[in-house]
């Protein structure tokens, strides 16, 4: 349930639009879990790799971009001095941006491994079961 009121699907869709910047400004090991119903603070998590400092940056900096493009602003940013976890909350959704020391250390994967996973990447033209030409 959204924390903010806003339509119940607002929260999944700045995730899912998250994950993508992350993927066009090269992040990796890119996940989006959801939340609902597991934690009172947050709906989804989005959780993500950088390569470098000034990467993380870069990727932080273009998801607040896609977020406030659909009227959604981050709240509170954490960590971009350090560049070692980058923290983006938009109260219903949280982007987690690691080096991958850290992503390793956290895993917040596994404390959070009862949440479902989000399928968040575009289908590929022409991958539709539904097109099938024989």
């Amino acid at each position: 349930m959204a924390k903010r009121g806003k339509r119940p699907d607002a929260a999944r869709e700045l995730a899912i639009a998250a994950a993508r910047a992350a993927l066009d400004n090269k992040a990796e090991d890119i996940t989006v879990l959801n939340l609902t119903g597991l934690s009172p603070v947050t709906d989804y998590f989005v959780i993500c790799t950088g390569t470098s400092g000034r990467q993380m940056r870069t990727v932080a900096d273009e998801i607040c971009r896609a977020g406030a493009r659909m009227g959604q602003q981050v709240w509170q940013v954490s960590g971009a001095e350090a560049a070692d976890w980058i923290l983006l909350d938009f109260v219903d959704a949280v982007v987690h941006i690691f080096d991958r020391r850290h992503r390793s250390y956290y895993d917040l994967e596994l404390i959070w491994g009862e949440a479902p996973r989000v399928r968040w990447r575009r289908r590929r033209a022409g991958s539709s079961a539904a097109c099938k030409i024989e």
